[in-house]
């Protein structure tokens, strides 16, 4: 079970196969709920993208880090991963047109169910679609 962003980047180097794991960075802007309300309303926007290898993930707030270098005007990060073939892991290539599709689901609103998703502080956090 994964509780938090360590828990998937070692799931992700236990794998058979080995992994590439896609990162896209986006900003949530709210459509003005009040904080007592149980659900919130707003839109999301991919601001960034990137992919590595687990091995190259040394921990969240390294990647944070590195993210707010390049632009902190992110509060989420979705996450998918990309499977190799025995220990040969993706190419930066071959995530590529995954993480397009991941920008365009998120541009026009797609489930985004297929992804994990933790905000800044590695909470991971679940969405509902309406």
């Amino acid at each position: 079970m994964i509780n938090n962003f360590s828990d998937l980047i070692r799931m992700a180097s236990e794998q058979k196969d080995a992994q590439r794991m896609l990162l896209l960075f986006a900003s949530a802007e709210s459509e003005g709920k009040s904080p007592d309300q149980q659900s919130e309303r707003g839109t999301l926007s991919p601001v960034m993208c990137v992919d590595k290898l687990p091995a190259d993930i040394k921990s969240f707030k390294a990647l944070v880090a590195e993210a707010d270098s390049i632009s902190p005007e992110w509060d989420m990060m979705f996450v998918a991963g990309l499977s190799g073939k025995g220990p040969i892991a993706p190419s930066e290539k071959d995530a590529e047109p995954y993480l397009n599709k991941m920008t365009s689901d998120i541009k026009t609103g797609q489930d985004l169910s297929q992804y994990l998703v933790f905000d800044r502080t590695e909470n991971l956090l679940m969405f509902d679609r309406q």
